[in-house]
């Protein structure tokens, strides 16, 4: 079993203590109906999970489910299409094969379902999918997220945090997604003394541009931040640095602190900073830890050194070890159905660690592969239907569940997806969304349709305005969308280099 899934037992958690909030969210252990069937999210530890785990959760999506499985924007999955009847046995399996939260041990009964979603909700903590291998990290996250999200499973009251609640541990990797705003945010920084970690609110951590920002600006950031969950203006970057060893502490503190302090109806710490300047809530956090908690003003225009570059998930790329290598690919539009995924499993087995890394970009990485055995792994992916050169069009498209899984959608999503990637020009990003709640994307994408009616769409690019940016064009075909994106991205190219 994966590393990442062997946290320690906590002792359990007394009822009384307990906050229990109704939520619409998915879990492994609360099953959502939707209109293609119910879905059940499965929250993989910093995205990680085992090819035994991963042939369970085939075998159980073919047995209980419609055999689809979804990668999310998160880096967990989730079964679709739960058949009625089919719930209890469906989660039994995969709390079975360990991809439970810590509290779900043996049978999941009456008594301790509520409990047990609870902590299952509120483990949030990302990571990036080459944590501890990529050549360009300064710290290994992986132990930090283990303790980090055994913290947030085994204190009663952390279940009063929404299942939206996120946190992000970056250990300064290239292949890293920072455009997800998270609560709180922690990057490693190389200081005289050795690393620490800086952290932030209801944010991502400020990077220094990439040279492709032009042509991916979703993969280089410059410091802006998501319009779709844009941060509230209080937000002030990075605050302060503590050592790796205070970080679980810090992490507890402001926990607490937002739960000392949020209204009832505040869910994200954004709320909170609507409301509370961030001195107040490092000097009410200060009284949580033994150690110097006020801002540091030397770090007020702290940039991230590392560009990170979201094209190093596909294809085959260098690991810190000498002559290992990761091998990525995108399934279309983020689905798997159960014989890829198995086939994905018994790949790694045979040509890796035994172990599968989903992405935040709803994509799969397969570490320790030997170098020599990079192309074989290349064209196993490609056999099974993954794109793994960030040149095919399916690796520039995201969509969401569409009218054919989500009733408040008013477009086939993906169905429009497929096929605007026959037409969608070089190096351009699209994101389809059939509603406003953009589930697809927590980040803006460069460019965005959003259904108006079943094939129609708007067209909207971002620009740093609210939402997705700016309208450009209204009810627009997929094929009249794909006429406009290429003069769009590129208003300079003349027709002879078009």
């Amino acid at each position: 079993m994966s590393v990442l899934n062997q946290a320690s037992p906590s002792t359990a958690l007394p009822d009384a203590a307990l906050a229990l909030r109704p939520s619409a969210c998915p879990g492994l252990l609360r099953i959502v109906a939707a209109r293609d069937g119910g879905i059940c999210r499965i929250k993989l530890p910093g995205g990680e999970l085992s090819a035994a785990q991963a042939a369970v959760i085939a075998d159980v999506s073919e047995r209980h489910a419609a055999g689809v499985v979804e990668l999310t924007n998160r880096a967990n999955l989730q079964v679709r299409g739960v058949r009625s009847g089919h719930e209890a046995a469906l989660i039994a399996a995969l709390v079975d094969a360990g991809l439970g939260p810590i509290r779900a041990t043996g049978a999941v009964d009456a008594d301790n379902l509520l409990l047990a979603s609870s902590a299952d909700d509120v483990r949030n903590v990302m990571v990036s999918p080459a944590a501890g291998r990529d050549p360009f990290a300064l710290f290994d996250t992986r132990p930090l997220c283990i303790e980090m999200l055994t913290l947030l499973q085994s204190e009663a009251r952390f279940a009063a945090l929404s299942p939206k609640f996120a946190l992000l541990l970056d250990g300064g990797e290239r292949l890293a997604r920072l455009d997800h705003p998270h609560d709180v945010w922690l990057a490693a920084m190389q200081a005289e003394d050795g690393v620490r970690f800086v952290f932030g609110l209801a944010g991502c951590p400020p990077a220094v541009a990439d040279a492709d920002a032009n042509a991916f600006p979703h993969i280089a950031r410059t410091g802006s931040h998501s319009a779709v969950d844009h941060p509230h203006p209080n937000y002030a970057g990075a605050l302060a640095a503590v050592l790796p060893a205070q970080v679980t502490d810090l992490v507890r503190a402001l926990l607490h602190t937002f739960l000392d302090l949020a209204a009832p109806d505040a869910t994200r710490m954004r709320h909170l900073l609507a409301t509370h300047p961030v001195d107040a809530l490092l000097q009410h956090a200060q009284t949580y830890v033994d150690f110097p908690l006020s801002r540091d003003t030397s770090l007020a225009n702290w940039l991230r050194p590392t560009p990170a570059d979201a094209t190093l998930r596909l294809g085959a790329h260098a690991q810190r070890v000498v002559g290992m290598l990761h091998v990525g690919g995108q399934p279309p539009l983020g689905r798997l159905d159960a014989t890829t995924l198995r086939g994905l499993a018994t790949l790694s087995q045979q040509q890796g660690n035994g172990t599968l890394r989903m992405t935040p970009w709803q994509s799969v990485l397969l570490p320790d592969i030997a170098a020599d055995a990079a192309p074989t792994v290349l064209a196993e992916m490609n056999a099974l239907g993954l794109a793994c050169d960030p040149a095919q069009p399916m690796t520039r498209l995201i969509a969401c569940a569409g009218s054919t899984g989500c009733a408040k959608s008013l477009a086939d999503t993906k169905a429009d997806a497929l096929r605007l990637a026959d037409r969608l020009p070089d190096g351009i990003d699209v994101h389809l969304s059939g509603c406003p709640r953009s589930c697809a994307a927590a980040h803006c994408a460069p460019y965005t349709l959003l259904a108006a009616e079943p094939g129609i769409y708007d067209l909207y690019r971002r620009d740093g305005q609210p939402g997705f940016g700016s309208r450009v064009a209204h009810q627009l075909t997929i094929e009249q969308a794909a006429d406009m994106l290429d003069p769009l991205a590129h208003p300079a190219r003349s027709p002879s280099d078009a």
